[in-house]
This record gives structure tokens, C-alpha cells and sequence, in this order.
């Protein structure tokens, strides 16, 4: 038996952080961490950050390998911006709820029903999806993107409904909502955060903005991952309530180790059921054997690669400056 194989075959008392930096060498891999994942791989990665930005720094190394502790959208994003290298996700079955909303076959269906309208898509979908949108957008570019879309041109936006209203509440634009949503945004409680608000007097409340109205009408700040970790880095108060996914309270306390960060609570009245179960499912175990093996690996077919592609190009043409930026504004927007 290989040593590295750790006692009687299994990992059991391998040293999984020493095996994984010699796997990252011998590969030549690059380690991508959203900042969703646990704290224990984000201190391993090579990158921590939002899904699109991780892939463009992907791309722009010199890896024969990116593992990508994420979930499948994103390892699928990354193999469209880097085709020559191998990418791995360490569990394919980490998916996400505004993916599994939007069936490539009924969203097709969806725009040959409105054929006048073009189709701005959240980057949270599968790459099907994106080959059948015209422009893909983050939660930091959807906003310059719409602006320069003529005010006459009709708009499907999806999937996710709760980002593409805030869009159209901020910007006053009508737009065709897909009714898909993030479960992990959308347990949080509006009776338990003000509850907590109470508690905490003064204390900002920063939300992403896929989150439901009746949590973004509380917000003093509405953006995404990064845009949310700016704001609570140069925020002059020392206590901050966060409506997002809590696992990125990490990179929140290793840049203030000095202020005070909660995450807002679900229905229970803590924020362990806003835990993201898909983003959950990568461990320092999975990466390892990712690593390891160079499987499960992220393969597509190269017609629709190019064709998401286009779509992802958009994207990039008319909002490249924003990538990795993620700031939407401190606006609080008032729901319907």
C-alpha cells in the first residue's frame, strides 16, 4: 500500500494539507475557493473569491489543472474560459437551487414564447443556459449592463427572480422575471433579523441581493460576495449583519479581526440553515482524491462551450471592469 493512501487504504491519518499542496505541485494545479466554502479550504486555495472572477484568474495561469471548491455551474464556467486545462470538481454533485430552477429545455421553450425579448441571465446557471442567453451577468455587472440596453428592448431575466426585481425596482426597468430562487437566501427570517437588529442597535445590515425584498428593504447595503466584504472592511462602525451565506464571515474576521460580524438568521433563529447544503459537499477529503485522481472531471462538448461562451463574452465586453468588484451600492431599495 502506498503511504499516501493513509492506514489499512483510507485517508485516516493522512496529512490532507500536506498531500493536497503536493498534489497542487505535481499537477500543476491551481486551487479556486468561493467564499462560500468552508474556512479550511478557502486557507488552502490558491484564490478565494466570486465565481466569475476565480475563473478569469484561472485562466490567466499557467495550470494544467484547476480544482475548483465550488459548485458545478462554476467548475463548468471555468472549463469554458480555460478548454485546454482539466478541471475538476471535488463532488459533482454540488449543484444549486437556481440552476435546478431553470431546465434548459423550459427556458428554451420560455424565449421562443417571447421572441422580442433578448435574455439577460444570472451567471448562476447551467451552461445550456448560458448558450441560450444573449447576455450573462453577475450581481456586480447587471446593473452597468442593463444601462446600456435601450429602454425600448424587452428583457427575460433569470433565473433568479429576487436579484432580477431588486434590478428593476433600482432601475426602474420592466423586466420578465424566471421565478427561480437561492434556498439559502431565501430562509431568511424578516421577524428574526429585526429581532437581531434590536439586540445590535446601530449595527448595518449588508444583504446579497439575491435575498427576498422583505430582508433587501433592511439592508444598508446591497451587493455581492466581494462587494458585501469591501463594505465591511471600510465600514466605520464595528459591528455588521450579514444576509448572505455565513461561511464568508471568515474572509470578514482574517481582514477586521477587531469587528463584530453576525450572520442574519433564518426562520430558527440562527444562521446555521442558511449554510449552503451544495457548497457543503466539498471537502478537504474530495479535494484531495480530486486532486489525486483528476476526477470528477468537468467535460463539455466544444459546439455548446462556444456558444455559452458568446454569451459570457457579452458579458465581459460591457462590464469587464466589474469582475471581482462586486458593488451594487449602498442603496436600500424599498420592495413593493
Amino acid at each position: 500500500m502506498d503511504a499516501r493512501q493513509g492506514i489499512g487504504g483510507t485517508l485516516t491519518g493522512l496529512d490532507l494539507r500536506a498531500e493536497i499542496d503536493r498534489l497542487r505541485k505535481d499537477r500543476n494545479a491551481v486551487i479556486l475557493a468561493h467564499y462560500y466554502q468552508k474556512p479550511e479550504i478557502q486557507d488552502i486555495a490558491d484564490f478565494v473569491g466570486d465565481s466569475l472572477d476565480l475563473s478569469k484568474k484561472a485562466a490567466a495561469t499557467d495550470a494544467d489543472v484547476i480544482a475548483f471548491c465550488g459548485v458545478k455551474f462554476m467548475a463548468e464556467t471555468a472549463k469554458i474560459l480555460s478548454p485546454d486545462k482539466i478541471v475538476v470538481l471535488p463532488d459533482l454533485n454540488a449543484g444549486c437551487s437556481l440552476e435546478d430552477s431553470c431546465p434548459p429545455d423550459q427556458f428554451a421553450e420560455f424565449r421562443a414564447q417571447h421572441p422580442d425579448h433578448i435574455a439577460l441571465t444570472y451567471i448562476n446557471c447551467s451552461t445550456e443556459v448560458k448558450a441560450l442567453s444573449d447576455v450573462i451577468v453577475t450581481s456586480s455587472s447587471a446593473e452597468k449592463i442593463l444601462s446600456q440596453i435601450p429602454l425600448d428592448q424587452k428583457i427575460i431575466f433569470g433565473p433568479d427572480k429576487n436579484l432580477g426585481g431588486y434590478l428593476a425596482r433600482k432601475t426602474g426597468r420592466d423586466m420578465l422575471l424566471w421565478p427561480g430562487v437561492c434556498i439559502v437566501h431565501e430562509a431568511f427570517s424578516e421577524t428574526e433579523l429585526l429581532k437581531l437588529q434590536l439586540k445590535h442597535p446601530g449595527a448595518p445590515v449588508a444583504a446579497h441581493p439575491e435575498c427576498p425584498p422583505y430582508i433587501l428593504d433592511h439592508a444598508d447595503y446591497v451587493g455581492s460576495t466581494s462587494g458585501i466584504l469591501a463594505y465591511a472592511d471600510q465600514m466605520a462602525g464595528d459591528t455588521l449583519i450579514v444576509a448572505t451565506e455565513p461561511h464568508i464571515i471568515h474572509q470578514m474576521e482574517k481582514a477586521a479581526p477587531l469587528k463584530n460580524f453576525i450572520g442574519a438568521p433564518g426562520a430558527d433563529g440562527n444562521c446555521n440553515c442558511n449554510i449552503c447544503p451544495y457548497m457543503a459537499l466539498n471537502t478537504m477529503e474530495k479535494l484531495y482524491i480530486a486532486l489525486r485522481d483528476l476526477e470528477p472531471r468537468i467535460e463539455i462538448e466544444e459546439g455548446l462551450r462556444l456558444q455559452a461562451k458568446k454569451s459570457l463574452d457579452a458579458m465581459l465586453a460591457m462590464a469587464s471592469g466589474t469582475v471581482g468588484m462586486g458593488d451594487l451600492g449602498p442603496v436600500r431599495v424599498t420592495g413593493d
